[in-house]
Formats: C-alpha cells, structure tokens, sequence
C-alpha cells in the first residue's frame, strides 16, 4: 500500500473545503473497509483521505421519527450499531437477519451505511435490502441536500450518480407494519462470502394474496435492481404454483444476468426462478 494523508476534519464545512476541488486523489471516506482492500490491491491510489467520523449532523445517530414514520439512520452508522438496536429489530428485522452473514463481525463494527452504499459494489447484501424496504438517502453539499430513492444512486459496477462533493448523510427508511421482508443470498462456497445471487423481497400479503410487492435482484447485474415485470405478475394475485412461475419467467425476461467465477448465467436464471419461488412461499408462512 502506498502512503496517503489522512484528514479528519470536525466540522461537515471542513470537510467539503477539503473536498471542495473535485481532485480524484482526495476521497471522503466512511468506514474505510473497502477502501482499504482497494488500496492494497493497488486499484486505489488515494493522495488523501477525508474521514467523515467527527462530522456529526445527520451523519451521526439512529432514530425513529416523532410519528413512528420512518427510520432515519446517519450515513457514519456502523452496521453493528444497526444489528444491535431493538429499534431496527423491531421495525426492520429482515435487515438484522440479513446482517448474520454479512462479512464478519469485525467488518461490521467498522463498516458503515453511507460508505457502502457509495461504494456500489454490486454484490453487497444491504442495498437491495434497502431497495426493498423502499428506503431514501439524503445527500448533502456544499450547495445544498437532495433525497432520492437508494436505487437511483446505483449508475453501474462501482458507480453511482452522486456528484463531485456530495455526500451521504442519512438513510430514511419508512416503517411500514403491514409488510413483511426477507433477504435470500445464495453462495456457492460459505455463508459469509460474496453471493452468486441476492433476492430481496418487500410484500404486503393477505393470506396467500399479494396486494403489494417490491422485489430487487442483486450479484447477478452490475447493480441492484428492481424487478417490475415479476412485481406486475404478482401484484394482486394469489401465491398459486402458477402465479410464482409466470413471475419467474418475467424476472428472467427482464433483466440481463452475468456469468462470472460463481456460475454462468443460465444457472443464475435457475436460482432466480427458483429463490424468488421460495422467497414468496417464506413470506406468506408457506
């Protein structure tokens, strides 16, 4: 790893001054885990780091608003600060569940919300989970603050569209009691390890119908995404043996599965079809 300076600035302006002249040697940075695995690979060569530990304001803390309506949790939130609230676990616990085998418990007490969600790796396991739960971030700048759904940051394999000194500052994730979540990640060699495929899957079910739906596909594209045409052959129907095969048909139909060193893209369409199946069953208590 080659030498860099590290900033830590106290204040949210200090750091956008320090970020301020857009130069790709200097980064802000959350956590730092996988930043730090960049740079001893040698595909990241920062000049300067800009820590955004000491900033405060929305960055920092975990609450619930006022009127039970939403979750809002600080960009510098460390994923074990999340696995532990009661909070989160009572409103939001398919996000608990799913951080069980998310890297390790070192990771997750250094790894923070904002970092991965910029990061836009697409292998991550919680933005499709946030995609599903139909979470927003706020994004702050020297100009001003814009809040946008999670999945219109995602521009592709490690890209997003936040701009030049823009920030993360806080994820809002609405607290809807009448929905019901899960995360499936399959892997081909331990729990823990990068997944072949993500399914994450949001659904207001009455019995065995569906009223409501939001599934996110992941791993296998460049970027979480949103299946619509599966949500359409759902919304509104009964969970028949029938109804899971047409939606995963369209899934398969709809998005443009990769093979890489995990498998090929023909058995990718096969987990897909079959998880998407069993995420349903899962939901409805099946």
């Amino acid at each position: 790893m080659l030498g860099f300076e590290l900033s830590e600035p106290a204040t949210l302006d200090e750091a956008f001054d320090l970020l301020a002249d857009g130069d790709p040697g200097v980064r802000p940075m959350g956590g730092g885990t996988a930043l730090m695995l960049m740079m001893k690979a040698q595909i990241f060569k920062p000049e300067r780091l800009v820590s955004l530990r000491n900033v405060g304001g929305c960055f920092d803390g975990l609450r619930i608003d006022a009127d039970q309506s939403h979750i809002r949790i600080g960009g510098m939130t460390t994923f074990a600060e999340i696995e532990r609230s009661p909070m989160v676990l009572q409103h939001l616990p398919a996000v608990v569940r799913t951080m069980k085998t998310l890297a390790n418990i070192r990771v997750r007490h250094v790894a923070s919300v904002g970092g991965n969600l910029a990061h836009a790796d697409p292998h991550l396991d919680l933005p499709p989970v946030w995609m599903a739960h139909a979470a927003s971030i706020r994004i702050v700048s020297k100009s001003g603050e814009r809040v946008i759904p999670v999945e219109d940051l995602f521009a592709g394999y490690y890209e997003t569209t936040l701009g030049d000194g823009e920030l993360i500052g806080e994820m809002i994730v609405p607290v809807r009691p009448e929905w019901t979540s899960t995360y499936v990640k399959v892997t081909t060699r331990s729990a823990h390890d990068w997944p072949a495929l993500g399914i994450a899957v949001s659904a207001n079910l009455q019995g065995q119908r569906v009223n409501d739906l939001r599934l996110v596909l992941s791993a296998a594209l460049d970027r979480p995404t949103r299946l619509v045409a599966a949500e359409n052959e759902l919304r509104g129907s009964d969970l028949s043996e029938a109804a899971l095969k047409r939606a995963g048909e369209a899934a398969v139909a709809e998005v443009d599965i990769h093979s890489d060193s995990r498998g090929s893209a023909a058995y990718k369409q096969h987990l897909l079809r079959v998880h998407l199946s069993r995420a349903m069953h899962a939901l409805a208590g099946a």
